[in-house]
């Protein structure tokens, strides 16, 4: 009797836990296009295309590889319309009685799997650095979870950029060599761009037919979609841009969206490049003398520190997560998320570039679109989503401990210490979008105020209660005491106003 091997479109990996459990000889790899999927959000057409075109050339080099594989394009017209639905139907035709699964990413898709019919055995995901366990067995007892101290842990437990039991260069991490502002006359590489070939040009043909109307352009398409392409657009970033990824990874330029970022994420979250081999290869690279420490660690930091400690927080919080609102806070997103009109040069070029590329690098998304969301007040649930919806490498277990968490502070202080939130200072100290706003970043009121400048204090007022004796935010409370009483009321009455020209769909 066959047994039915479900890969999920995020699960593209040969060594994934459920293929290593079956045999070849007996077993139906299942793999399925399915709206239910594809529509929970508004994905943008290029996440789409991204993961339609690589599942379908994961099936044929699985089918190459001597595998029995029942794949489901979304045009078929047996398609059941969700993975639970299309195991059925696999298991009605194969005379299956039992799945194995590769435990999802999701909650959502967890509960549905767990709510079959079907027996389905669900096996840990161990693509990742750190199990569930293994990481709530760190976190049990703490204070509070901060991800510098596990990513100490995993330094000591993989060997990485260590020598001995000290960090490589005796010090833990080179954040304070890594807060440079990039001018716009230096040189650096693209990302390679792959062309798409017969099966991507199919997938686009159908994305364009189905999903034509979201957010987002559809072409050029240039991502890779096998583990081939994926590990050479690794080995470009690591020849030609990592070793000026560390300065410069917080630095943001007008026309320039990728400055030296790796533009990796989405190939790891997919499963067509493994954590492990894209620490080694940063690490090789510093040993070899071709790229200096604080680059290297960055960068090994996002990987084997960051990523692997939210998605600890995503399983250790449970299925409610992103559903938090520690803030209460209730407006709606304003449209210019959504490719609206807006006069702000930052959120222009940020929400611009991930409309074009279904990617914007990570100071964009938390000190940007994140940090107006925030000090604007967006419900943190419309946040999520839309993070969710635009970005290729989106996957909640990622999305929701770095929207919910560290960009909203909607968890309450789950991830961070402290809301992520600053005035246009910030904004012009790492970029060059202040040079040609509309708005003025040095005019705290009046017509041309940065709204950054406006909301920043009011979101400090509005939240006095709560923060005023966070050690890390007592100097601002401090500053603001300060002010005149006559300037104080004059930023809040047109931070006041603001908001309710955004709340009222005036272009901000």
């Amino acid at each position: 009797m066959p047994r039915l091997i479900l890969v999920l479109g995020d699960q593209l990996t040969p060594a994934v836990a459920a293929l290593r459990a079956a045999e070849r000889t007996r077993d139906v790899v299942v793999m399925a296009e399915v709206m239910g999927e594809a529509t929970y959000v508004p994905h943008h057409p290029k996440k789409i295309a991204f993961v339609f075109s690589a599942m379908r050339h994961f099936a044929d080099a699985l089918r190459a590889d001597g595998w029995r594989v029942a794949y489901t394009r979304l045009d078929d017209p047996a398609n059941a319309g969700a993975i639970p639905a299309e195991l059925l139907r696999r298991a009605e035709e194969t005379g299956a009685q039992e799945v194995i699964a590769t435990e999802p990413g999701e909650w959502r898709l967890i509960g549905l799997l767990e709510d079959m019919p079907l027996p389905v055995r669900l096996l840990p995901d161990d693509r990742f650095l750190a199990t569930r366990k293994e990481f709530e067995t760190w976190a049990e007892g703490r204070k509070s979870l901060r991800m510098e101290y596990f990513y100490r842990e995993m330094r000591r437990k993989y060997a990485i950029m260590m020598e001995g039991d000290k960090p490589a260069g005796g010090q833990w991490n080179y954040d304070h060599d890594n807060r440079e502002r990039a001018r716009a006359d230096m040189f650096r590489a693209r990302p390679p761009r792959f062309d798409p070939d017969p099966i991507t040009e199919d997938v686009l043909a159908l994305v364009a037919d189905r999903f034509g109307g979201n957010f987002g352009t559809l072409r050029p398409f240039w991502f890779a979609v096998t583990r081939d392409q994926a590990r050479a657009a690794l080995d470009h970033f690591i020849t030609h841009r990592l070793a000026d990824f560390g300065p410069y990874q917080d630095a943001m330029l007008e026309g320039d969206a990728f400055l030296s970022h790796a533009v990796i994420g989405l190939y790891l979250n997919a499963g067509l490049l493994d954590a492990r081999e894209v620490c080694r290869a940063a690490e090789d690279a510093w040993r070899a003398g071709a790229v200096p420490i604080n680059s290297a660690e960055g960068f090994i930091r996002q990987i084997l520190g960051w990523r692997e400690f939210v998605r600890g927080i995503y399983f250790l919080e449970g299925p409610g997560y992103a559903q938090r609102n520690a803030l209460d806070h209730r407006r709606a997103l304003p449209a210019m998320y959504w490719g609206g009109e807006t006069r702000m040069a930052c959120m222009h070029a940020a929400i611009g570039q991930t409309r074009d590329h279904a990617y914007a690098h990570h100071i964009q998304r938390l000190m940007v679109t994140g940090n107006f969301a925030l000090l604007a007040g967006v419900d943190p649930s419309a946040v999520h989503e839309w993070y969710l919806a635009v970005y290729a490498d989106a996957y909640e277990w990622v999305e929701a401990p770095n929207v919910v968490g560290m960009s909203q502070f909607a968890d309450g202080g789950v991830v961070g210490s402290k809301p992520y939130v600053s005035s246009g200072a910030y904004i012009d100290r790492m970029s060059d979008h202040c040079k040609s706003c509309h708005y003025k970043v040095k005019d705290k009121t009046g017509a041309r105020a940065c709204p950054f400048n406006l909301l920043y204090w009011h979101f400090l007022m509005r939240h006095r209660d709560r923060f005023a004796s966070n050690p890390r935010m007592a100097q601002m409370y401090r500053t603001w005491d300060r002010m005149a009483e006559d300037r104080r009321a004059t930023v809040l009455a047109e931070g006041d106003a603001l908001l309710e020209r955004m709340s009222a769909g005036a272009v901000i």
